[in-house]
């Protein structure tokens, strides 16, 4: 029997599923996909100042400093896959990046605040192609075990992320002022880019490219909402992302301006998530037993019960609840959120499997403009008390958790057909 020449290993060190990934290239995806946390985190404690400085006009201002980054950030979703799946993941996240480094260094020589926002946007928009394609090329390289080992420490990295950012951003300050927060994220997207170039080999073969569609987005975007489970748990995610970018864009505020915690605040930041991670080991362990549909249903419940609590608890305090009480509710609410945001995005791309990746994409860009809207709208009533952004995310939680019962109920409605009986013989 004649034996076919071996072909000469790939540069590229993902490896195959016995092998097991291979670290440069995990540590690659992380690095990758962890510059968008850090484009939030480390800034936290010095969005005030950098109001401030660059003369804001209204101190619920500094919010849009989080939200038009999350803002760039939806528009970039569906533009860089597909551009992934036609280029090439290399060139593609090169785009991104030279964008997300023009982005970095107008923050970071702002001379207006206008400019520090239009810096913002330009940012989150080219941070969206290093965080989408870098997932595209763990799924290109990897299946079964080794792509799920790679995932596990792409997330792992990506909680540790919140725990260490404000700290960093808090270092910065200390040294040297806000501006070298932007200088620091603009090295670290050039060495990400280096990196990339000079260590990892492209993961898409030209072969297996194909030609960007419009109407192949259309129809994906019509599909999914047009399908009750897709579209409601998208709704869902909206609704709970609202919540989460409304807390990003008042936190210091809350944490600095009314409870005085100026240097505890990187630390009370990043403990919750710590819950967060918690859910997910929680989670992962669960899910398989009692089903991602009552798993979900029974944090849905625990995540409204949790706002109610810290609703009642500002009505009884004008607003001023005790950190004693509002941190520990704070953590059962991450510990919550946890269990929603991977369960229903499982959820919402379940009947989508046919068109994944432009459905994925369609789900994410509603999901983060939904969730955008309603933060701008939610933090705009944050004014020194706790009480009525409360009672807006009371209103968001309630929403997600109708609206999941709306598309389950709708499940077992239609779950048996005529059509799916047997014929009478």
């Amino acid at each position: 029997m004649k034996v076919s020449p071996r072909m000469p290993a790939a540069k590229t060190s993902i490896k195959s599923e016995d092998q097991g990934p291979g670290f440069r290239f995990i540590a690659l995806v992380a690095m990758l996909t962890a510059l968008m946390a850090m484009s939030i985190d480390t800034m936290l404690p010095a969005i005030g100042l950098m109001a401030t400085q660059l003369n804001a006009t209204t101190k619920g201002d500094e919010a849009l400093i989080v939200l038009l980054f999350f803002a760039g950030n939806m528009v970039g979703i569906p533009v860089f896959g597909p551009m992934s799946d036609s280029l090439g993941r290399k060139p593609t996240i090169f785009i991104g990046l030279v964008i997300y480094v023009v982005g970095s260094l107008l923050c970071a020589t702002a001379w207006s605040y206008p400019i520090l926002l239009l810096g913002r946007v330009i940012q989150g928009f080219g941070v969206a192609s290093p965080r989408i394609v870098a997932l595209a090329m763990v799924r290109d390289g990897a299946k079964g075990a080794a792509m799920a080992k790679i995932m596990s420490f792409v997330m792992s990295v990506f909680m540790l992320v919140p725990i260490i950012a404000p700290s960093i951003g808090q270092a910065v300050m200390l040294l040297a002022n806000w501006h070298y927060i932007f200088y620091g994220l603009t090295v670290m997207a050039l060495i990400a880019g280096l990196w990339l170039g000079l260590g990892q080999e492209e993961t898409l073969p030209v072969d297996q490219r194909r030609q960007f569609s419009a109407p192949a987005l259309l129809s994906a975007a019509r599909e999914v909402v047009s399908n009750r489970i897709s579209l409601a748990y998208t709704l869902a995610i909206g609704a709970i992302f609202g919540i989460f970018t409304s807390y990003l864009s008042i936190c210091r505020r809350v944490y600095v301006d009314q409870y005085d915690m100026g240097a505890w605040f990187p630390i009370i930041f990043g403990s919750c998530a710590v819950f967060i991670a918690a859910a997910m080991i929680v989670n992962g362990n669960l899910v398989q037993k009692l089903g991602m549909r009552k798993l979900s249903r029974m944090a849905m419940i625990g995540y409204v019960s949790v706002w109610f609590a810290i609703l009642a608890l500002c009505m009884l305090t004008s607003g001023q609840p005790p950190l004693v009480f509002l941190l520990p509710l704070f953590g059962l609410w991450f510990f919550s959120a946890g269990f929603t945001f991977g369960n229903f995005n499982a959820m919402a791309m379940e009947p989508m499997g046919h068109i994944a990746g432009m459905a994925a994409a369609v789900s994410g860009f509603m999901s983060q403009g939904i969730g955008i809207a309603l933060g701008i709208f939610a933090s705009r009533f944050y004014d020194g008390t706790l009480t009525q952004v409360t009672g807006i995310f009371v209103i968001y939680g309630l929403t997600a958790f109708f609206i999941t019962e709306w598309a389950e109920k709708g499940r077992t409605v239609s779950a048996i057909k005529p059509s799916d009986l047997p014929a009478a013989h």
